[in-house]
């Protein structure tokens, strides 16, 4: 038996939609894997009820025909599914890791990122890798085409989870198929913001990166008192907050001193707009962990 922590991650960043994703270091899925003469899934914890075991259905199923290796597999889930945390994407990436050692198949880990994205098309409809990456090589990644580029950064998050779910198929839909010169051109200088202030470790640079003015927007109108959460972690010290990954929770940049502030301002506010949340003072992280092998 295998047993790998993969964490939970953030994707797009803002101005990095498809492209940029973090590792956080909390929460996570915890996944153990043994051989068996045909897959089997077992769930537990946060949300499993709404995940089904069939492997044609759940994301690691994709992942074990993708490496011929069938397994039992049981995954017990520190993150919520349709969170906007990487759920799916954390169970695809603990499981391709533990596979790839239980069978031997000397994959390095940027080959396994590919691997765990097919996963992802059973949630989204097709594969992407801005969750999977992080969740497999931790730190900041760049996923483009079949490129992905890492940067082990330290930069303080605040991740706010309310109690609504957002479906990845459903904040895809509402993407606008277009977007003017000016809004392009505004995205790539805020993607290189972003990107130069993981290099630096820079709460001001990061948070000033994760500006959008095209897909944020829109996934925002999904997610019942954005606004106000956003003003109040702006208030209480963030450098910067979008919407995580699909939605619905909502991420923060920030310095160490200010995490504690704003996580609870975040959650006041949901509060004050009538849903329940829950924040997660958290970090860059690192990647998907092997905890134990018998």
């Amino acid at each position: 038996m295998i047993t790998v922590r993969a964490p939970a991650t953030s994707a797009n960043l803002g101005s990095g939609f498809d492209v940029f994703g973090v590792a956080l270091d909390r929460p996570a899925d915890i996944v153990s894997v043994e051989r068996a003469a045909e897959t089997t899934i077992e769930v537990t914890g946060a949300g499993s009820q709404y995940i089904p075991e069939d492997p044609k259905k759940n994301t690691v199923g994709a992942v074990v025909e993708e490496l011929n290796a069938p397994a039992h597999i049981k995954i017990d889930k520190g993150i919520r599914p349709a969170s906007g945390l990487g759920s799916s994407a954390a169970s695809a990436a603990a499981v391709a890791v533990a596979l790839n050692q239980l069978y031997d198949r000397g994959l390095t880990r940027k080959e396994l990122v590919p691997i765990a994205g097919e996963g992802e098309a059973v949630v989204s409809g097709e594969p992407h890798v801005d969750n999977v990456a992080p969740s497999i090589l931790g730190g900041f990644t760049i996923a483009s085409d079949d490129n992905v580029t890492t940067v082990q950064a330290s930069i303080p998050l605040v991740a706010c989870l309310p109690e609504i779910a957002v479906s990845t198929r459903d904040a895809r839909r509402v993407v606008p198929s277009e977007a003017s010169l000016e809004d392009v051109v505004h995205t790539v200088g805020r993607a290189a913001t972003l990107a130069t202030g993981m290099c630096r470790n820079s709460p001001e640079l990061v948070g000033e990166g994760m500006h959008d003015t095209v897909v944020t927007p829109a996934r925002a109108e999904l997610i019942t008192g954005y606004d106000e959460v956003r003003e109040a972690a702006f208030d209480a010290g963030a450098t910067g907050v979008t919407v995580s990954g699909a939605g619905p929770g909502i991420l923060a940049a920030c310095h160490s001193r200010d995490r504690r502030t704003i996580a609870s301002a975040m959650v006041d506010a949901f509060a004050d707009a009538g849903v329940d949340s829950r924040a997660y003072q958290t970090c860059i992280g690192r990647g998907a962990e092997i905890l134990s092998r018998s």
